[in-house]
């Protein structure tokens, strides 16, 4: 039973945005075989195989309730931190909770909206291409920073940052959108990673270290005054 719940959750739907890297590599992959270049047609292969994969796009189960704020990236939490947040994020000039989710090129890269929320503001900022894992990148690093405004009118922001092979930020909305808790609203390719800035006062129910599932993982509930989590490895 584990190997068959291994292969269907290995073999989910490609996302739209992976279809053409998967079509050039298998064009690519016949090519080779063709000349009989049977070695690189294997290379070819397994580069065609992991596109598919990185493209992957999996069914999430998203908590719904009022109040709950849920990872938009799968991924390592690397970072918790109390921060003032980037000025395109267009929010109070005072201290956020940010959390940080690592993608590494074998995570999934759809990211996904925390709450339900309308989407506010939308700034792309040009950049660099530094480690996504470095703290500077969230400054220096090329991103896309969207506003959600929540029906309470409290606000929290979600940034989208290119890495150090990420060369594309794409998203799937615009300004004014609704957006429901884990829809889908766009994807970093090759290695990325998203922040979260959550108002003063609502603790991170996560831990640094931490993975985190979009869609699923819980990371904070402004309905509870829960003390912030910490973490231990076992």
């Amino acid at each position: 039973m584990s190997l068959v719940n291994t292969i269907t959750s290995t073999l989910v739907p490609v996302h739209r945005e992976g279809w053409r890297f998967v079509a050039i590599a298998t064009v690519v992959t016949v090519m080779l075989y063709w000349f009989d270049l049977d070695f690189l047609a294997l290379l070819a292969l397994v580069v065609t195989l992991w596109c598919a994969y990185f493209f992957r796009d999996p069914e999430r189960v998203t908590p719904v309730r009022a109040g709950l704020v849920i990872s938009p990236a799968d991924g390592r939490i690397s970072a918790i931190e109390n921060v003032v947040p980037p000025p395109e994020l267009d929010l109070p000039r005072e201290n956020f909770t940010r959390i940080s989710v690592f993608m590494n090129i074998f995570d999934v890269h759809i990211n996904r909206s925390p709450a339900d929320a309308r989407i506010a503001h939308i700034a792309y900022v040009p950049g660099k291409f530094l480690s996504a894992d470095l703290d500077k990148a969230s400054e220096d690093n090329e991103r896309q920073a969207l506003t959600l405004e929540l029906d309470d009118g409290r606000r929290l922001g979600v940034v989208q940052i290119a890495g150090l092979v990420a060369r594309r930020i794409v998203k799937f909305v615009n300004d004014g959108d609704m957006l429901k808790a884990g829809e889908r609203f766009g994807l970093i390719r090759f290695g990325s990673r998203v922040d979260v800035y959550l108002p003063a006062g609502i603790n991170a129910l996560v831990a640094v270290g931490q993975r985190a599932v979009a869609g699923e993982t819980v990371f904070a509930d402004f309905a509870s005054s829960e003390a912030e989590r910490a973490g231990r490895r076992n």
